[in-house]
């Protein structure tokens, strides 16, 4: 069952509120056990699943396979530290965006248009609805932005698809990803060491249908996804100390209390920290989406063209959303879980470290000469990569989004690593 996941601090009374915040030594004076998926041994479904999930021989190139993107021992993400991934049929085309880790995606809602709900996703409103301006949203009180119409689930920055089965078909066929085509995919279904059992499982109708081999190829795949706990272990030091088996240091305390302080980084308003009431982990991400203005980086490929602009919502690679103006520039909230492993930040990859990405908060609108390229009179060209129409669509509704040149920034740079230090708490231990 699919849910959005809340930050559990907006509903508990203040005193309990207060009382639940870390000890001065560290610990969690509120303790729970932690609902985790379960682990069994992986179906036979999906353990052809991990095969295909291994195997280059898919690709165009022959040399490609999902893992080389999505790394096991990097939590599912690049090894690399480019800010896009390089496929083609020769591994030498960039990438549009910068590759999203596949972990914790087990219980991503489908994309919709809805109230900014946090205890539901049944009442998506249509797609068509205009979202228009919305209440502030914080950490601690999510009251005023309960009546928000946003857009929120789907997976890719771009929300697109609904299901992991869809989603693995993006880049199996993307010319400058894996670049692969019907008719190498269908020849190695029919000769990978996996095509007997998955004729087998697959039963008759298989033998005479492609598309419907296809299909449970694709099934495969989404299956090793989402029973594998490699893909959503929730084995984080944060996780040991929700479960009171940890401190924090007293950096980290000070960063997780920053994270939280809605004056301050506000980070839990769309990344909530919490576990729900039945204590299923959090995702550090509430699915929506949001234009921040991240700057255009220009050493993407895409981007030499000065007319072309990645609009994420509305396209160029969605395309159901095109013309819709308010919705340009909306990318997906991704999970902070394993943020401090990460290499590139935000779609196009424009920040290498959580030093930059945290600047960029702090600083987009106080200082934004330090954070945009300078015009020839030397002027900050504030929001370079979303044309001017789509800039009603910014968020500085949001702290710290509400501030403005010459204010003071909302966090110290001591505070920013702080919160690093809070943010290494959310990388997951090797596998125990």
């Amino acid at each position: 069952m699919f849910f959005k996941l809340c930050t559990f601090l907006a509903l508990l009374p203040v005193p309990a509120l207060a009382a639940c915040l870390p000890t001065l030594d560290g610990s969690n004076p509120c303790p729970i056990t932690l609902h985790r998926p379960p682990t069994v041994l992986l179906s036979a479904m999906a353990q052809i699943g991990r095969s295909l999930f291994h195997d280059p021989a898919l690709s165009g190139s022959g040399r490609q396979s999902c893992a080389s993107c999505h790394d096991p021992a990097h939590h599912y993400a690049p090894a690399g530290s480019a800010a896009v991934a390089q496929g083609g049929t020769d591994l030498t085309r960039d990438g549009l965006r910068a590759v999203p880790t596949l972990t914790y995606l087990e219980t991503r809602p489908g994309f919709s248009i809805g109230p900014d709900d946090a205890e539901t996703e049944s009442a998506a409103t249509p797609s068509t609805a205009a979202i228009g301006p919305h209440g502030a949203k914080t950490a601690q009180n999510n009251t005023d932005s309960a009546a928000n119409l946003v857009p929120q689930g789907g997976l890719f920055w771009d929300g697109r698809a609904d299901t992991l089965q869809q989603q693995i078909n993006g880049p199996l066929f993307n010319p400058d990803e894996m670049a692969s085509t019907r008719a190498i995919v269908l020849a190695r279904l029919a000769r990978g060491p996996y095509a007997p059992m998955l004729r087998r499982l697959g039963g008759p109708a298989v033998a005479r249908s492609d598309d419907l081999l296809l299909s449970e190829a694709l099934f495969a795949i989404a299956r090793y996804q989402i029973e594998d706990p490699s893909f959503h272990p929730y084995a984080s030091p944060f996780d040991d100390w929700l479960e009171g088996r940890a401190r924090m240091t007293p950096a980290q305390r000070r960063g997780y209390l920053l994270f939280n302080d809605p004056a301050k980084g506000n980070c839990a308003a769309c990344h909530p920290d919490r576990p729900r009431p039945d204590g299923t982990p959090p995702l550090l991400t509430d699915h929506q989406f949001e234009a921040l203005g991240i700057p255009r980086n220009r050493t993407l490929a895409a981007n030499r063209d000065p007319a072309f602009h990645d609009l994420g919502l509305c396209g160029p690679v969605r395309t159901d959303m095109v013309g819709r103006a308010d919705l340009c520039g909306l990318f997906v909230t991704p999970t902070l879980r394993n943020a401090a492993t990460r290499h590139a930040f935000f779609h196009n990859g424009v920040y290498r470290t959580l030093d930059e990405v945290m600047d960029f908060y702090v600083l987009r609108d106080v200082a934004p000469d330090r954070i945009y390229p300078k015009d020839h009179d030397g002027r900050p060209m504030r929001y370079d990569d979303l044309p001017p129409p789509y800039h009603a669509n910014l968020d500085i509704t949001d702290a710290p989004f509400d501030r403005h040149p010459g204010d003071a920034p909302a966090l110290t740079p001591r505070e920013r690593q702080d919160i690093i230090a809070f943010l290494h708490m959310l990388t997951d231990h090797p596998a125990r």
